[in-house]
């Protein structure tokens, strides 16, 4: 299922599903630590003795944010409880704190009780061995711990506090959980549990006729007792629905923080950017991690998630928002990289967002040969994204604290992880994890690096250094030209793999060999570029109404057709937005960025009510397949939509 409603500060990240349950709360690094782990944290309604959890047939719920922010405001209504909800949620800005403001109206035209029962299932430190939950009576909460990991549970409405509470045994023999208790509108309250437990908590709120009362739910997390009860206080003292109130403001200072001229976007266009902004905001910890996605359902696939940093995602994805002007965000990346990086000056396949090296497929040993188990590609893209910022920005102090551990280093692998004889690249994975090769993608992005080394070096006085690299991508140019061209077929090959002692050129139609254009091989009008876009649009573009680019042909990953005609391969939002910016890039007249225009609406279109764009698509059904947010998505659209006002600027006489 994916996460319609993402809320976070670079420290907490909670996830909420479409009927408003959470289901995933990261602490205390995005991506790193999930307490929840994908189970329902549930929310449920009692009133005039009948109960309804949010997930019941009989709500209807409506998922968006509040303009330009990361405060939710999501409204629930159910006629036969003659309820209407409305439920903002956030996460403060600064502190490690989940706010919940619940404004019910009632629909009848009588004075009714109505109770709202709030579900705690936590599995702290990703197991649910060794929990306790226990009533907290010094300042009448709940609380779970686990060692050094505490989460206080406390509400607020008419009343001083919590009406009832309970903890208890789920998931364990015939113990479902307490949410169970709930069901009957009382809790039992059990003070203490241990083990593999749960806890409900209950808010009592009474409204006139026609009225609507207000209720507020939180959760603090802290490293220990006297950190939880200190923010808990924090947020009785300041009052929650103010600190909601602040939340709002803050995210819309960000989103807003310059002037921009969107040219002649749409709305719906102008108002996925900020929210793209917002939600990749979301998936950046504070210390430098651009987590891919925290979608935990997909660990129902392979028993792995997305919840780590690619450098590649996440150099594409600081590349975009330093071009939306958010270098402040994006510098700690580079940090991160910068620390990362191994001695012999290669990134690893990824990594968890403390830094530690993430799970991995890539093989040292295959087929009796020793290898390197990396995609150069990602070691190269920081590079480029590196310089890419300074041009944007100018900051000087940036590169020059990386340059001699991130960018020579790594430059210097880039310089010898060479095959001579061909001016390209030694193997390595693509882009894709999935085949081991000298790739079109990889060889474009180690073009880019290898400029942007020599362009440091330059302006850093580096002369030698400079003329060296640049010689090199010179050399690699030449080798891309002579060796991925393929005369007969008027296209670049998608790559070279070693079979029966020679080289041979691998012909799959391939849409990330845009990587030609993007990282400054070719320019996006060169007539061989131009035939290779356009044979990639002709043939991986989906030909059901959902429309979009496949990744390549024949694509397996979540493959829902086997008429390769119609459907090469599930269209995905950032291949789709790569054709755009190839027409954007080669456009000569405001006529040429209709196509472009059009992409983006569609992009548009295939996000969900709340603003959050998946991987891919459902060829046939235009339903969200793998993850949802997916970073790497959010940040292309908003690079998309850079390129897009840049041109337009550019062909109207703005610049």
């Amino acid at each position: 299922m994916p996460r319609p409603l993402v809320a976070g500060n670079g420290k907490m990240l909670v996830n909420l599903d479409r009927h408003m349950f959470i289901r995933d709360v990261y602490y205390p690094y995005v991506g790193q630590m999930n307490h929840v782990g994908g189970y329902a944290c549930r929310f449920g309604v009692w009133a005039d003795g009948r109960f309804e959890w949010l997930d019941h047939p009989d709500w209807s719920i409506s998922l968006r944010y509040a303009e330009d922010s990361l405060v939710t405001e999501s409204v629930a209504r159910n006629e036969e409880l003659g309820l209407e909800l409305l439920i903002q949620d956030a996460v403060h800005q600064r502190d490690d704190i989940f706010l919940r403001r619940i404004t019910v109206r009632n629909l009848r035209d009588e004075s009714r009780e109505i109770r709202l029962f709030f579900h705690q299932d936590l599995s702290i430190n990703e197991t649910e061995v060794g929990d306790t939950a226990v009533y907290y009576p010094f300042n009448h909460t709940v609380c779970h711990y686990k060692k050094d990991f505490y989460f206080m549970f406390n509400v607020l409405g008419q009343e001083r506090g919590m009406y009832q509470y309970t903890t208890g045994i789920k998931r364990f023999h015939s113990a479902e959980g307490t949410w169970r208790d709930a069901e009957d509108g009382h809790l039992m309250g059990n003070p203490i549990a241990q083990g593999s437990v749960d806890s409900t908590i209950s808010l009592r709120l009474f409204a006139d006729r026609r009225q609507d009362v207000t209720g507020y739910y939180w959760m603090t997390a802290g490293r220990g007792l006297e950190e939880v009860k200190k923010l808990d206080a924090y947020v009785r003292d300041s009052h929650p629905g103010k600190l909601i109130d602040r939340v709002k403001v803050y995210w819309s200072r960000w989103v807003n923080k310059s002037e921009r001229d969107y040219a002649d976007l749409n709305a719906d266009i102008v108002r996925l950017y900020k929210q793209s902004l917002l939600i990749v905001r979301t998936q950046t910890d504070t210390r430098g991690a651009i987590v891919a996605a925290n979608d935990s359902d997909i660990m129902q696939f392979n028993r792995d998630h997305y919840c780590y940093m690619w450098p590649r995602d996440g150099a594409l994805v600081a590349y975009a928002m330093s071009a939306a002007g958010y270098q402040g965000m994006v510098v700690p990346f580079f940090e991160f990289c910068q620390r990362a990086l191994t001695p012999e000056g290669y990134l690893h396949h990824k990594y968890n967002p403390d830094g530690t090296v993430g799970s991995s497929w890539h093989p040292y040993f295959k087929d009796g040969r020793v290898q390197l188990p990396i995609q150069e590609d990602e070691t190269a893209l920081v590079l480029f994204a590196l310089w890419q910022d300074y041009k944007r920005h100018g900051v000087l102090e940036i590169p020059q604290g990386l340059y001699r551990n991130l960018i020579r280093r790594s430059a210097k692998f880039l310089h010898h992880y060479w095959v001579p004889e061909l001016n390209l690249p030694q193997p390595s994975y693509d882009l894709w994890e999935e085949r081991y090769g000298i790739y079109t993608f990889t060889a474009s992005a180690v073009f880019g690096g290898l400029e942007a080394a020599a362009n440091f070096c330059k302006l850093f006085g580096d002369d030698e250094r400079s003329l060296r690299y640049r010689n090199a991508a010179d050399r690699l140019r030449r080798g891309i030209l002579e060796h991925l061209w393929n005369e007969d077929a008027g296209r670049f090959a998608r790559g070279l793999y070693y079979e029966n002692g020679r080289w041979q050129q691998d012909m799959t139609l391939e849409s990330s060999v845009y990587g030609l254009f993007e990282f400054g091989v070719l320019p996006a009008t060169d007539d061989r570029v131009v035939s290779t876009m356009t044979a990639i649009r002709n043939g991986l573009s989906v030909k059901t109404p959902v429309g979009g680019v496949a990744r390549y042909y024949n694509d397996y990953y979540f493959q829902r057709s086997g008429d390769l005609e119609q459907v090469p391969g599930n269209p995905w939002i950032i291949c789709t937005l790569w054709m755009a910016e190839w027409e954007i890039e080669r456009a000569a007249s405001p006529e040429e960025l209709e196509s472009p225009r059009r992409t983006l609406e569609w992009v548009t279109r295939q996000a969900s009510e709340s603003g959050v764009l998946p991987e891919q698509l459902d060829p046939f059904s235009g339903e969200p397949l793998s993850v949802a947010p997916l970073t790497w998505s959010h940040a292309t659209f908003v690079l998309a939509v850079e390129k897009y006002m840049d041109k337009y600027r550019k062909l109207h006489g703005r610049i």
